[in-house]
C-alpha cells in the first residue's frame, strides 16, 4: 500500500503520538525535561552549509520541516571563526522568512499552505517509518522552489520513545538515503549523512 499525508501508515500515527507526548513530558529514560526535548538543537551545526545554498540559489524564504520546538530561531549570538556575525540564525542567513513545521509539536503542527525557496530538514527522516518516507520526501520537495538541505543520522539515537523503542526508527547507510532521496528530488539538494554520533 502506498501511504500519504492523508493516509499515513499506522506506525507513523503511533510514532507521531509518542513524539507529541515527548514534547509535553520530556524523555524520561535520560531525564530530559520537556522544554529540552526536541528543541531544534541539531540545526546550528549545519547553518554555514545552508547559508551557502541560500546564497547560491538566492533563497529568501525557508521552511524548517521537522523543526521541533523551533528554539534554534530564538535570538542568540552567531559566531563564525570566533567573531560575532549575527544575533540569530535568520539574520545570519539574511532571509525574509523562516517557517517552522513539526507535526509532533502543536504550535508548529499546521501544514504550510505556501511553497518556500528552500526547505531544511535536520534530524527528522530517521525518526520516520521507512514505509512513509516516499510521501514525506515528496512533501518536502513539494514545498521547495530552489533547494532542499537534509541531514540524517545513520546510527541509533540516545533518546528512546515512551514505548522503549529507539527514537531513530529508520537506521540505514548513507548510500541507501542518497538513492531514496535522489528518486524524489525535484530541485537542487544536499545530504549530510552522519555515520557516527
Amino acid at each position: 500500500m502506498a501511504y500519504t499525508r492523508a493516509h499515513p501508515s499506522p506506525r507513523y500515527r503511533a510514532l507521531l503520538e509518542q513524539y507529541a507526548r515527548m514534547h509535553v513530558e520530556g524523555e524520561s529514560r535520560l531525564g530530559i525535561p520537556a522544554e529540552q526535548t526536541f528543541p531544534g538543537s541539531s540545526l546550528p551545526a549545519h547553518i554555514a552549509r545552508i547559508k551557502k545554498l541560500i546564497e547560491t540559489t538566492g533563497a529568501r524564504t525557508l521552511l524548517d520541516y521537522g523543526s521541533g520546538k523551533g528554539m534554534q530561531y530564538r535570538p542568540q549570538k552567531i559566531l563564525v571563526d570566533g567573531r560575532h556575525v549575527a544575533d540569530g540564525i535568520a539574520e545570519y542567513w539574511d532571509v525574509d522568512e523562516v517557517r517552522c513545521f513539526d507535526p509532533g509539536y502543536a504550535p508548529h503542527s499546521e501544514l504550510p499552505k505556501d511553497r518556500f525557496d528552500g526547505v531544511v530538514c535536520t534530524d527528522v527522516l530517521e525518526h520516520c517509518p521507512e514505509e512513509d518516507l516516499p510521501w514525506i520526501l515528496d512533501e518536502i520537495f513539494g514545498y521547495a522552489k530552489r533547494f532542499v538541505y537534509l541531514n540524517v543520522a545513520c546510527f541509533p539515537a540516545r533518546k528512546h520513545l515512551p514505548s522503549g523503542e529507539n527514537a531513530h526508527v529508520t537506521v540505514r547507510p548513507p548510500e541507501w538515503w542518497r538513492e531514496l532521496i535522489g528518486a524524489h528530488a525535484t530541485v537542487q539538494w544536499e545530504l549530510n549523512a552522519a555515520v557516527v554520533p
